[in-house]
């Protein structure tokens, strides 16, 4: 990859050289808006570009911002998603984070919420945090890192 190209340009290449490693058939669009590029894969069966939990794409979404960076200086966000899975599992995330408030809201009690990568955590803390009424915190060790939701107080 020439490091002239622009970071769109070079996030392009990773992720058409990821689908390719998988024998994967898609679609590759990546557009920039402002200091944010989009990444959308569709397709058939992207399960493997999935991977299990979402893995597989959040560390195609990580090595993607490090190449759209240059010299060691941050680049632009990039938010890779592959047939709306990313919005499906806002979603997912956001009902699992309403219910965790409303117990813990009820009960005057924290509640934790069972482990989910840093992408995952960061959802749930914005949208609590947007929703008011409880505070959350991260505990543990990667991989068990989970989220904690209580009361405010």
């Amino acid at each position: 990859m020439s490091r002239a190209d622009a970071p769109e340009d070079r996030v392009f290449e990773l992720v058409d050289k990821v689908l390719d490693a998988l024998d994967l058939d898609a679609e590759l669009e990546v557009t920039r808006e402002g200091e944010e590029i989009q990444v959308k894969v569709e397709g058939d069966d992207l399960g493997a570009f999935i991977g299990r939990h979402g893995a597989m794409i959040d560390a195609v979404q990580h090595l993607a911002y490090k190449v759209a960076g240059s010299g060691g200086a941050a680049g632009p966000r990039v938010n890779v998603d592959a047939a709306g899975y990313r919005e499906r599992r806002r979603q997912v995330l956001e009902r699992q984070a309403d219910e965790a408030a409303t117990r813990a809201e009820s009960s005057g009690k924290p509640v934790a919420l069972d482990a989910m990568s840093a992408i995952e955590r960061k959802v749930v803390h914005e949208h609590l945090k947007a929703r008011g009424g409880v505070e959350t915190w991260s505990e543990g060790q990667e991989p068990d890192r989970h989220l904690v939701v209580a009361p405010l107080r």
